[in-house]
C-alpha cells in the first residue's frame, strides 16, 4: 500500500509464538495490498474496474468494502466516494480496515496489548506496559519532526487524514476539485475503517467539514486549518 507498517505486541508471550502472531498479521496486509491495490494490473480493484471482474465473482473481502463504502458515501452526504477521482480506489477505508481486522484477530489469538500502525492508522489494545496506556502522536502538519497532539488509550482507532505530503490531493467529489481549507483531520474512535473514511470525508468538506466531523457519534477529533487552527473534540484523549 506504498506505506510503511509497524507492529508492537507489549504480551509476554514466547518468542516463537510472538513471531507467528507478527508473521500473520504481515501476511494479512501483504494479502490486502495484492487485493487492493490501485497500482497492481493483475489486483481484484483494478479487473474490477477494467470491468475483467464483476461484483458478485469478487471476493468476500471485496465485496464488503464495496458495500460499507456505498454505506460511507451515503453517510457523508457524497464526500467520501471512492470513485471521486473516476476510477474505483477504495483505499481510503481499505487501510484502515485492513489494520482493524488485522487487530482482532491478534485479540482474538491472546494478544491483547499490540499497537499496530499503517502509516499513520493507528489500531492500540490494552498496554504499552503495565500501567502505562499507548500514546499516538500526531505528526504536526508543517514539521515533521514534532507532533501537535499525542493521543492515548487503551481501545483505539486513530486515523489522521492531511495534505502535508501530497499537498490538496483529496477531491471534493460534488465539483471534482481539490478541496481546501483544512490541512488535516485525525479521527479517533472504536473502529479504524470508519475513522479513516471519515477523516477523508471531512477533508473533502473543507472548512465545512470541521463542524461536521466534531458531531460523529463516537467519534472524537482534532482538526487542524490551513491557517494554522488547531480545533479539537472535548472527548478526544490527550
Amino acid at each position: 500500500m506504498g506505506t510503511a507498517i509497524s507492529l508492537d505486541i507489549a504480551d509476554p508471550l514466547p518468542p516463537e509464538r510472538l513471531e507467528r502472531l507478527a508473521d500473520q498479521v504481515f501476511t494479512w496486509m501483504r494479502e490486502v495490498d495484492q487485493r487492493f491495490s490501485t497500482y497492481r494490473d493483475d489486483s481484484e480493484v483494478r479487473r474490477l474496474d477494467r470491468g475483467d471482474l464483476r461484483a458478485e465473482d469478487a471476493s468476500a473481502g471485496l465485496r464488503h468494502v464495496l458495500d460499507r463504502c456505498a454505506a460511507l458515501w451515503r453517510e457523508t452526504g457524497g464526500y467520501f466516494d471512492a470513485h471521486a477521482g473516476g476510477h474505483l480506489d477504495p483505499s481510503g477505508y481499505v487501510k484502515g480496515w485492513a489494520v482493524q481486522v488485522a487487530s482482532d484477530r491478534l485479540a482474538r489469538l491472546g494478544a491483547a496489548n499490540h499497537c499496530l500502525n499503517a502509516g499513520g492508522d493507528v489500531r492500540v489494545r490494552g498496554v504499552a506496559e503495565p500501567g502505562r496506556p499507548w500514546r499516538v502522536g500526531i505528526r504536526h502538519p508543517w514539521d515533521p519532526r514534532h507532533t501537535c497532539l499525542i493521543v492515548t488509550g487503551t481501545d483505539l482507532a486513530v486515523a489522521t487524514s492531511g495534505v502535508y505530503e501530497r499537498g490538496h490531493h483529496v477531491l471534493d467529489p460534488h465539483p471534482g476539485e481539490p478541496a481546501t481549507g483544512l490541512r488535516s483531520v485525525t479521527v479517533a474512535g472504536p473502529d479504524l475503517g470508519d475513522a479513516d473514511a471519515y477523516a477523508t470525508a471531512a477533508l473533502a468538506m473543507g472548512v465545512p467539514g470541521l463542524d461536521w466531523v466534531s458531531r460523529l457519534p463516537g467519534y472524537e477529533c482534532a482538526v487542524v486549518t490551513d491557517d494554522g487552527e488547531l480545533y479539537r473534540s472535548p472527548g478526544l484523549p490527550t
